[in-house]
């Protein structure tokens, strides 16, 4: 079964690590720091933490069991869909200090993280999709903290490397299942193996991580089916 792949990862754990690094990186940045481009095309670093600091709003909504009715606000007010979402997120921010919107970003995260962790991963919690397992949410967090991390340059140690591409590498391997996906995924000891339509391809650890998560370059080689078969986190 699908979730058997997560069955020896802490999400909430994941979480928390994951948003301390983003805090520390955060933190030590200057003014020129915040200016820098991120890998989000158009978003500087100061956007990506914009982008999370809005998107709290949701994270909210499916634990209060209002996303249906934040929909609507946005809605009224012109935003429909997570790309829009995204933007205005980004947008409602830019005339803000910088501090004052990672200061909102961390308390707002901390409580999410928080909520989530108390409810346990079997907890059912609103979501656009409907209701869904909390620790599997938390899951899907995981992944983009870790994403928007890397799109700034957070740093990872070589310590903590090899684990975090392992727990990220289920992950993605789940949500593909979870979509249901064409594309045929392998896990040897050393290459991920994946084939569509007849195409194969092994790609490295780290490589299929930036494959499900849309950012591996273009430069790469691989084949943009089988490339935009395995985008699932982005």
């Amino acid at each position: 079964m699908a979730e058997d792949l997560l069955r020896d990862f802490d999400p909430f754990d994941i979480f928390d690590a994951e948003a301390a690094r983003l805090d520390r990186f955060f933190a030590g940045l200057g003014e020129s720091g915040w200016r820098l481009p991120s890998r989000c095309t158009g978003w500087s670093v100061r956007d990506v933490l914009a982008h999370l600091a809005g998107e709290e709003l949701y994270n909210h909504a499916c634990l209060d069991g209002t996303v249906q009715e934040l929909l609507g606000r946005l809605a009224d007010e012109g935003v429909t869909g997570f790309n829009d979402f995204n933007e205005w997120c980004v947008r409602e921010r830019r005339g803000l200090p910088v501090e004052e919107v990672l200061e909102e970003w961390r308390a707002k995260n901390g409580e999410t993280r928080r909520r989530m962790r108390e409810l346990g991963r079997d907890a059912q919690i609103d979501t656009m999709a409907g209701p869904y397992p909390n620790g599997w949410q938390a899951f899907h967090y995981d992944s983009e903290y870790a994403t928007h991390a890397d799109d700034v340059g957070a740093p990872v140690s070589d310590r903590e490397a090899d684990d975090r591409t392992l727990w990220r590498i289920a992950v993605s391997r789940f949500v593909l299942a979870e979509q249901d996906a064409k594309v045929q995924v392998e896990q040897t000891a050393e290459y991920m193996w994946v084939a569509l339509d007849g195409i194969t391809a092994t790609l490295a650890y780290p490589e299929f991580v930036e494959a499900t998560v849309g950012r591996l370059p273009d430069s790469h080689g691989l084949d943009p089916r089988i490339a935009a078969a395995l985008r699932c986190l982005a």
